[in-house]
């Protein structure tokens, strides 16, 4: 059995997804050099633009060219590398329990969270932890340091817990605590009102964050598989319910169905990437097809 914080590091996953780039595809903002570039401009690494002359500024950036073609001042400047700042927001409610196979939504869910941290940290770049339910439990601030992927793998060991979903209202607290511009990943069944996600989610893009939500989703839960009386517990602090599920299935499914296509329209309209994990799929192939389609944009 593997140590208890690095279960979910699994090598598997990690070979296939290894050699693939996590970029971001709007502008961010960090600290160190990396491969992602940023909104501010410098006198380093790559020619941006032109602006004219004030006088105090440095005469060693003056275009000397553009001087002679029009006899007015002008600097070159240039855009600095920096290295993207990543947040992964995890879902520890207690309906991320639930798993009707090998694997239930929560250790799919931090499987390819790990990876991520993993492949981010490989590239130096900077990558945090939050964890949430009802309430936001556990911050790990964006760090680099090979040490600091230990220090998440720990916090989500802990496992989840015993709150509700109330992904939209934590949103909205992440979002006040970000300071920087960056990429958020949330990894969620998002067993909350559609419009209190959105509204969430819509605090992110406000504040110019690049965000990715992958919806973890059980089979079951997608397919309702059921035929003969189940009783069905109750999580989160719903009452258990025995029925046939077979008279359930039509107006589960269209209700079910309506409510992935209205999360489906708010994250479009706000140019949010919404990625479906399914918990029987491989979570490191889900994860690279992920990567690899991000990669072609």
């Amino acid at each position: 059995m593997p140590e208890a914080p690095l279960k979910f590091l699994d090598p598997q996953i990690l070979a296939r997804v290894r050699h693939l780039e996590l970029k971001a595809r709007s502008v961010v903002d960090g600290f160190l050099s990396g491969m992602h570039r940023s909104p501010y401009h410098g006198f380093a690494v790559e020619f941006a633009q032109h602006r004219e002359y004030v006088p105090g500024d440095d005469i060693k950036h003056i275009d000397w060219k553009v001087y002679g073609r029009n006899e007015r001042l002008y600097l070159k400047q240039y855009e600095q590398d920096t290295n993207v700042i990543c947040w992964l927001l995890v879902d520890i409610s207690e309906s991320m329990k639930y798993g009707s196979g090998e694997i239930t939504k929560f250790d799919f869910a931090c499987l390819t969270a790990a990876a991520l941290a993993y492949l981010i940290t490989q590239q130096s770049d900077s990558v945090g932890l939050v964890t949430l339910d009802t309430e936001v439990r556990h911050v790990l601030k964006p760090s680099s340091q090979v040490g600091h992927l230990k220090d998440m793998l720990t916090v989500l060991a802990s496992g989840p817990g015993q709150g509700a979903t109330r992904l939209g209202t934590t949103l909205l607290e992440v979002a006040g605590r970000i300071r920087r511009r960056g990429l958020v990943m949330v990894f969620s069944d998002l067993l909350d009102q559609p419009e209190a996600i959105i509204a969430g989610l819509k605090r992110l893009r406000y504040d110019r964050h690049e965000v990715v939500v992958f919806h973890v989703l059980d089979r079951a839960e997608l397919d309702f598989p059921f035929q003969d009386p189940t009783l069905f517990r109750g999580l989160e602090h719903e009452p258990d319910l025995l029925t046939d599920p077979r008279s359930l299935r039509q107006s589960y499914l269209e209700e079910f169905n309506r409510w992935r296509e209205e999360l489906t329209r708010g994250c479009r309209s706000l140019n949010v990437d919404l990625v479906t994990f399914r918990t029987d799929s491989d979570p490191g192939t889900a994860l690279a097809a992920y990567l690899a389609r991000r990669l072609k944009r």
